[in-house]
């Protein structure tokens, strides 16, 4: 995943105004309470901060895509 593909989904499953807020400031606890542009800035991959953004806002597996079934989500680690 790239770091386009990561906000374009970001914008797609949790909305234009609402992804860059949640990206700036909700810490992640498995990111080691680092926010998504902090770890993303760490060289965190984009997959990995994704899946964790995910896990810890509940967003179920089959929704991880924006709803584009043919876009490609690679899975976590």
């Amino acid at each position: 995943m790239r770091h386009s593909e990561f906000w374009a989904l970001l914008d797609s499953v949790f909305g234009e105004a609402y992804s860059r807020t949640l990206a700036r400031d909700l810490a992640l606890d498995a990111l080691d309470s680092r926010t998504c542009v902090t770890a993303l800035d760490d060289g965190v991959p984009p997959r990995d901060v994704w899946h964790a953004l995910c896990d810890q806002m509940d967003v179920p597996l089959s929704q991880r895509d924006g709803g584009e079934r043919e876009r490609m989500v690679p899975p976590p680690r």
